[in-house]
C-alpha cells in the first residue's frame, strides 16, 4: 500500500527539527519530491520562495536588490520603509506578523549575534557589509523592528565621491591636499548623510605605504587601501561579561603601530584615547561625528567628554592640538555631498576654548572663502594655489 506524501512545508518543517536544513540544496531536495504534484514551473517557484523565507530575505529580497536602496526598515506591525536616498518612504510590500521574529532572530545567527528574550537587542554584519539591527519586544512596541543599512559604494578615493557627485572638483582637490598633509579631522553631519562614505574614500587617500587600523563598534568602513587593520567591538553576553568597548579597541590599536588611526564614529567615552592619540604624534586620524554643523563639533566632543570623565577644559585643551579640520555632509534633493569645511580655532571670548570656523565652502567655479581660510591655508599651504577661490562666504 502506498504512502500518502507529507505536504512540502511539513517537509521542510521536520527537516528543520532534524538538524539537517535549511539550505539551498536541502530545499531543493526537498521540493524534489512533490515534483509531480508541482510540476516543473510550480517546483522552481515553491524552490524559490521557500530560499527566500528561510534562507534570504524573504518579501524583502527584491528591496534588497535595488541598488539604490541604502536603508530598509521593518516595524513591528509589518510596515516597510525605505531609504533611496531622498528620505525615508513607505515601500510597497509587508512583512507577516507571523515571519517577522524569525526572520529577525535567524539574521541575528547569520550575523554571529544571539538574539532572543534574553538579549533582546542585536547589532551586527551579515554578508556582503550588510549592517543589521533588531528590537525586540517590550523593548520595541507592537512587535520586533529591524533596519539593515546596505554598503553601496566602496570609495575608491575622493575621485569616486566626484564622480558620484558628492564634492566638486576643487573640494575634492582641497580634501587630497588635507588628507596628504596628515592633518586630522572628523566628518560631520546627521543620520544616513553620508559620513561613513566620505571618511572612507579620504582613507583610501592615504598613501599604501602608511599603516591604517580602524577601530569601530559594528564594521562598515570598507576603504579601498591595501594596508587596513579592522577591529571590531563586541558586546557582553547574557551574563553581562566578555564586551569590548571602544575605549578598548582604540588602547589596542595604539599598540599596533598605527600611521593612521581611523575611529568609524565616536560616540562615547572613547573620545579620551581618541583625542591622547592624537595629541601624542599620530597625525592625521579621522573619525565621524554626528552633528548638525561644523561649528557644533566642540559642543558634541564636551558631551562625550563629560561620559568619559573629562571636564569641559580638559576637552578643549585637547581639542586645541588634537583636532585641526571638520569637514561637514550634508543631506538633501536627493543627494548626499560635502558641504563645507571648517577648521578649529581659539575662541577669541575665552583663550581656554575652541570653536569650529568655516574655511571653505563649495560654489560654482571654485570654493568661496570663510573666515577661517587663512588658517586652513597655514595648516596645508598647498590648498592656497591648488584651489579656485572665487569670492567669500
Amino acid at each position: 500500500m502506498s504512502t500518502r506524501a507529507e505536504p512540502l512545508g511539513a517537509s521542510v518543517h521536520r527537516a528543520i527539527r532534524a538538524g539537517s536544513g535549511p539550505s539551498a540544496a536541502s530545499i531543493d531536495a526537498l521540493v524534489a519530491e512533490h515534483a509531480g504534484t508541482l510540476g516543473d514551473d510550480g517546483r522552481a517557484r515553491a524552490a524559490r520562495g521557500m530560499l527566500e523565507q528561510l534562507v534570504g530575505l524573504g518579501v524583502l529580497e527584491p528591496l534588497a536588490a535595488d541598488p539604490s536602496v541604502t536603508d530598509l526598515l521593518v516595524n513591528g506591525d509589518g510596515a516597510v520603509w525605505v531609504d533611496r536616498g531622498r528620505g525615508v518612504e513607505r515601500a510597497a510590500v509587508r512583512v507577516a506578523a507571523d515571519d517577522l521574529r524569525p526572520l529577525a532572530v535567524r539574521l541575528a545567527g547569520v550575523a554571529g549575534r544571539r538574539l532572543d528574550d534574553a538579549q533582546p537587542w542585536v547589532d551586527g554584519v551579515l554578508p556582503g557589509g550588510v549592517r543589521l539591527h533588531a528590537v525586540l519586544p517590550p523593548l520595541a512596541d507592537g512587535g520586533p523592528h529591524l533596519s539593515l543599512r546596505f554598503a553601496r559604494h566602496r570609495p575608491g578615493g575622493v575621485d569616486a565621491l566626484e564622480g558620484l557627485g558628492a564634492v566638486t572638483p576643487d573640494l575634492a582637490t582641497l580634501l587630497r591636499e588635507v588628507v596628504a598633509a596628515r592633518t586630522s579631522l572628523v566628518v560631520t553631519g546627521g543620520t544616513g548623510a553620508g559620513k561613513t562614505t566620505v571618511l572612507a574614500a579620504l582613507v583610501a587617500e592615504c598613501p599604501p605605504d602608511q599603516r591604517v587600523v580602524v577601530v569601530e563598534d559594528v564594521r562598515e568602513l570598507d576603504p579601498a587601501h591595501p594596508h587596513v587593520v579592522r577591529l571590531q567591538g563586541r558586546g557582553p553576553n547574557v551574563e553581562g561579561v566578555g564586551g569590548v568597548t571602544l575605549v578598548d579597541l582604540v588602547r589596542q590599536a595604539l599598540r599596533m603601530r598605527p600611521d593612521r588611526l581611523v575611529v568609524g564614529e565616536v560616540r562615547g567615552a572613547e573620545v579620551r584615547e581618541l583625542l591622547a592619540a592624537l595629541n601624542t604624534g599620530h597625525d592625521g586620524g579621522m573619525s565621524t561625528l554626528h552633528a548638525n554643523g561644523p561649528e557644533e563639533a566642540p559642543a558634541r566632543f564636551e558631551a562625550l567628554g563629560a561620559l568619559a570623565g573629562m571636564p569641559r577644559d580638559a576637552v578643549h585643551a585637547q581639542l586645541r592640538e588634537a583636532l585641526r579640520v571638520v569637514v561637514h555632509v550634508t543631506r538633501g534633493g536627493g543627494r548626499r555631498c560635502v558641504d563645507r569645511v571648517g577648521v578649529v580655532v581659539p575662541d577669541p571670548a575665552d583663550p581656554r576654548v575652541v570653536r569650529v570656523v568655516e574655511a571653505a565652502r563649495a560654489a560654482e567655479g571654485g570654493l568661496l572663502a570663510g573666515p577661517g581660510r587663512d588658517r586652513l591655508v597655514r595648516l596645508v599651504p598647498s590648498v592656497a594655489a591648488g584651489c579656485r577661490w572665487v569670492g567669500a562666504c
